[in-house]
């Protein structure tokens, strides 16, 4: 694929140093002559200099024949510009934008950028994964859905210890997907399932109702 990079620093270095190993075609636009010359140094005439939120930086980058376009800077307002000229003027099928700013996620995706990769959130996740006691961990966000998945544990103290599903009092727009069960295998929770201390639950949940699911699943 063709892959054109907006951001010359960590991420976008360490990014194209692996896309070229994969065999891509890759470019890195930026507005910093140094970075880009250690690219020149170290990964060859990968990278050139100039504004990727400018229309005409996109355009001598070729943008119009690139399959993805990835908006790594630290601004996440660069990074929403940069994403929206390739998507309106040069039809890229495919943007990705590094989102600094959690609260910024939604409105990355309400603006048509097709992937926001959340550096707090992601931090978060691996926190939330490293600490078993944690009762609820996020999984995955789908695009512009604002749909995620998670997983929650219900603890003994928990205040769905004891009840039904169809005794719950779920958002309407959450559902149960899966119930995990020490010793037994991986089942569909329906309305008769009854939940048990230790049970893990992998629930689909809009980002707004979240706060609602996990109160009546954890407390």
């Amino acid at each position: 694929m063709y892959i054109v990079i907006i951001g010359g620093g960590s991420v976008g270095y360490h990014l194209c140093k692996a896309l070229l190993k994969e065999g891509h075609e890759v470019l890195v636009l930026d507005k910093d002559q140094s970075k880009c010359e250690r690219f020149e140094d170290e990964l060859g005439s990968v990278c050139i200099r100039g504004d990727g939120c400018e229309v005409a930086t996109q355009s001598d980058a070729g943008v119009a024949r690139a399959d993805v376009l990835i908006a790594t800077t630290n601004e996440d307002e660069d990074n929403l510009v940069a994403c929206q000229v390739a998507k309106s003027k040069f039809d890229v099928p495919r943007t990705i934008a590094k989102v600094n700013n959690p609260k910024n996620e939604g409105i990355f995706r309400k603006l048509g950028i097709d992937c926001t990769i959340g550096v707090t959130n992601l931090i978060l996740k691996h926190i939330e994964e490293e600490i078993p006691t944690h009762p609820l961990i996020h999984l995955l966000i789908m695009g512009e859905e604002g749909t995620e998945v998670i997983e929650v544990k219900i603890s003994e103290n928990s205040r769905a210890v004891g009840k039904t599903v169809k005794e719950l009092n779920l958002p309407v727009d959450s559902r149960l997907t899966l119930l995990l069960r020490n010793g037994e295998k991986p089942q569909v929770p329906t309305s008769n399932t009854l939940l048990k201390a230790d049970d893990r639950l992998i629930a689909l949940t809009s980002i707004d109702s979240e706060e609602t699911l996990r109160k009546e699943l954890i407390g």
